[in-house]
């Protein structure tokens, strides 16, 4: 009967936290999806350098893809235009500033923040902007077609 008390208490604990926890950072604020007709199509203010890649087909037997992590700097008032991912999974950690991001996925901008993490599949198309006054730092982990 005791241990029964315990598991019981133990449980309850568990759900009134996760009940009070805040959302997690980063996450859609809104259901939906948006309208992306009007999206930029050309980046501008970024620079994206590949910091290093993996060749899949001889790890596991995926040829054609890399995986392959980025740093990409998107200075304020900077676009990362619309672009799909379809078929190309990600990861984005925001390492510093702010982006702001647009998506399929969501019916409101989603805001990331330095320590956010973005996941990026299931066909999602998107596009981001720099609404801050300071550089975003961005390191994207992607599957990518190609070399």
């Amino acid at each position: 009967m005791f241990n029964l008390s315990i598991k019981l208490a133990t449980a309850a604990i568990a759900v009134a936290a996760g009940i009070a926890s805040p959302a997690i950072a980063g996450q859609c604020p809104k259901p939906g999806s948006m309208d992306l007709a009007n999206a930029p199509m050309m980046p501008k203010g970024v620079t994206d350098m590949v910091i290093s890649s993996v060749d899949l087909g001889p790890e596991i037997g995926v040829d054609g893809r890399q995986l392959r992590t980025r740093r990409l700097v998107v200075q304020p008032g900077g676009i990362v235009p619309l672009h799909s991912h379809k078929d190309r999974p990600a990861l984005i950690y925001t390492l510093s500033g702010s982006i702001t991001e647009y998506s399929t996925a969501c019916g409101a901008p989603i805001e990331h923040k330095a320590g956010d993490i973005s996941r990026e599949a299931d066909s999602l198309s998107h596009y981001w902007v720099n609404h801050g006054k300071v550089p975003a730092v961005l390191l994207s982990s992607d599957v990518f077609h190609g070399k």
